[in-house]
């Protein structure tokens, strides 16, 4: 069996640190290792339309923006096909069929859907679509084969029930679907990166986000303005580092090498946190640290995405061939289904044979 692996992202908004350390950086990781058959990263528009529909104006402008953070982090359109959700009708029809396999109390129970139904007010009029984007990211990962799904702990309840789907339509129409399993980011810091006001989830909604787009004054302002631990208000009070979010991004971008290149005093993150938590390191200190080794992360990844922005019919271009590509290979799995499932009326030589016979039998009865 080929390891195939598919992953993406809502065109809501450009990507931040939140993506960068629980998805993007690890998705590049494993492209480059060179030890999976195929990749797959989907723009899912079509999904953000679900709870988008009245303004589809600012999906397809964030389209391109997700492109762009998506190049300038290292996906690269020779090693990965990057493609439009939109593009590739085949999804929709898959996802009807898989509709079937799913009740409706299911798709409320799952604890994925019930939290995003919650945080965006839906609980008393949920848009259908938006209920069933479980089936759809069925669809998506079916369509491709995809065994391998890197993916945030909030996303497991998703995959479980794309494995659900998956052995439902097996058990019905025989080995045809590829079962997936997901893989969690190897830093469990990075499946919690909280926003700088010290809310629990980076959120564009609530604007507590670095973007891997802003400028270097920009991340310097933010940084600044982190949230810390409160009760740290002397440089002498000892301070707590495990719900500081300085000190959680630290856990998700500082190494070694930047001890001896911004902070020389301290040899790594342990020593740093020893001296908040007993006292006498002020929050400025560490804050000037952080901003340092931000800078050092996204000073690359900001100028390949200006390189990007400067001929933009490429980066379509890339979207058009990668969804070419991506259509054939959803092609091919939607003609397996309908096969299994006995609706290929017009390649199946033998029910046309057999219906034939059938009804000359009947004449000449």
């Amino acid at each position: 069996m080929k390891n195939i692996i598919l992953t993406g992202d809502r065109p809501t908004g450009r990507l931040h640190l939140g993506h960068y350390v629980g998805s993007l950086a690890q998705r590049v990781k494993l492209q480059n290792s060179n030890e999976y058959d195929e990749i797959y990263v989907e723009i899912a528009d079509s999904q953000a339309i679900t709870d988008n529909a009245s303004d589809v104006e600012k999906i397809r402008q964030n389209v391109i923006e997700v492109a762009l953070d998506y190049l300038a982090c290292g996906i690269d359109p020779k090693k990965t096909t990057i493609y439009l959700q939109s593009q590739i009708p085949e999804l929709c029809e898959l996802t009807f069929y898989y509709l079937n396999l799913v009740t409706l109390s299911r798709l409320q129970r799952n604890p994925t859907v019930k939290q995003e139904i919650k945080l965006r007010g839906f609980e008393t009029s949920i848009p259908a679509g938006f209920l069933t984007y479980p089936v759809s990211q069925a669809a998506d990962i079916t369509a491709f084969n995809a065994n391998i799904i890197p993916v945030g702990d909030d996303q497991l309840p998703m995959i479980e029930q794309t494995r659900e789907i998956v052995r439902s339509f097996n058990s019905l129409y025989g080995e045809t679907l590829v079962e997936p399993k997901a893989v969690l980011p190897e830093n469990e810091t990075c499946c919690r990166l909280p926003g700088i006001d010290g809310k629990a989830k980076m959120s564009k909604s609530l604007g507590n986000c670095i973007y891997l787009a802003d400028s270097s004054e920009e991340i310097k302002r933010k940084v600044m303005s982190m949230y810390t631990d409160p009760n740290h208000i002397k440089v002498e009070d000892p301070g707590n580092t495990k719900d500081n979010p300085v000190f959680i991004y630290l856990d998700a971008f500082a190494c070694d090498k930047h001890f001896s290149k911004y902070l020389p005093e301290y040899k790594n993150l342990d020593e740093l946190k020893a001296h908040y938590e007993r006292g006498g390191l002020g929050d400025m200190k560490v804050k000037k640290f952080l901003n340092d080794v931000l800078q050092e992360v996204l000073a690359p990844i900001r100028e390949k995405r200006e390189m990007y922005q400067k001929n933009i019919p490429e980066v379509y271009q890339i979207l058009f061939e990668g969804s070419q590509k991506a259509r054939k290979v959803a092609s091919e799995t939607l003609n397996s289904v309908r096969s299994a499932m006995g609706i290929n009326y017009f390649e199946d030589k033998e029910l046309i044979e057999k219906q034939s016979k059938k009804f000359l039998n009947n004449d000449k009865s």
